[in-house]
């Protein structure tokens, strides 16, 4: 568990807000965003704990297709940071501009 102040944590949690340009929303409720939003905060939320590996499993795929194109670009600010992140996805040509490798699976099987 992470331990840091009241004050620490909010600095944190809005400069994370802001990365992912959903600070405008900071004393929003859950009902009151999108589900492109929703999927931006928890990306600030999971990169505000410092983390060296972070884990995405098809962050686009309840998503409307006109939120795909936010979450993805927000995705790849991270990349630049050094952090290692393994991303289940269909979206092929994100992973390929994005990976330094690219593990293709089907049927349960590494394909390439």
């Amino acid at each position: 568990m992470i331990r840091k102040n009241r004050t620490d944590a909010e600095r944190t949690a809005k400069e994370y807000l802001e990365s992912v340009g959903m600070l405008q929303f900071i004393n929003a409720k859950p009902k009151q965003i999108s589900g492109g939003q929703k999927q931006r905060v928890a990306i600030a939320r999971a990169l505000s704990m410092g983390p060296e590996v972070i884990l995405f499993d098809e962050p686009t795929s309840a998503l409307d297709p006109e939120m795909v194109g936010e979450v993805l670009s927000v995705m790849k600010n991270p990349v630049n940071t050094g952090l290692t992140m393994l991303v289940v996805t269909h979206e092929m040509s994100f992973a390929k501009e994005v990976s330094t490798r690219v593990v293709f699976m089907g049927a349960g099987t590494v394909a390439e």
